[in-house]
């Protein structure tokens, strides 16, 4: 179970961990966070997690109890689990890649900068852009920090175009 802590000059802290493949990935890669405040911190996520399931150390991180043993959770039991969640909550149920931009547009909606999050959630390329949402609420901070002529310029790079 490959999960580790590192600090940086700063003494700000990351926690970091392996995932042994993904999708774009089949030789894996590091996955990070940093603790934050409120519902969405992924260290408290972690840590029910950890008390809840209590994974075996010489098995995946992410296993979960099912009767007296561990089962590895894969993609499609978590996409499932998070659907029938969704169901019961009385929202719409999201597909996998649309908990990423939910994700990205949380963050950017936050103020986290575009090249930020570019960064943070893995992204090759600006493709991201053409799925987000609530353009005006994102763009409200920069456009309103900026000269009129700049902000023109700056909501025609990350608009979508209209069909």
């Amino acid at each position: 179970m490959g999960i580790w802590v590192e600090t940086d000059q700063n003494n700000l802290k990351t926690t970091v961990f392996s995932l042994p493949r993904t999708k774009s990935s089949l030789s894996g890669e590091e996955v990070q966070w940093a603790a934050q405040n409120g519902p969405t911190d992924p260290q408290a996520a972690l840590d029910a997690h950890l008390a809840i399931n209590n994974p075996p150390t010489d098995g995946p991180l992410f296993a979960y109890k099912d009767g007296d043993r561990h089962k590895p959770l894969t993609k499609t039991i978590f996409i499932k689990t998070l659907k029938n969640t969704a169901r019961a909550a009385g929202y719409d149920a999201v597909q996998g890649h649309g908990i990423r931009i939910g994700v990205t547009l949380e963050y950017l909606l936050r103020g986290v900068p575009f090249e930020v999050m570019k960064v943070k959630g893995r992204w090759a390329s600006d493709a991201f852009h053409l799925y987000l949402r609530k353009h005006n609420q994102i763009l409200a901070p920069y456009i309103q920090a900026m000269p009129a002529g700049m902000a023109m310029e700056f909501a025609k790079l990350v608009m979508p175009p209209m069909h």
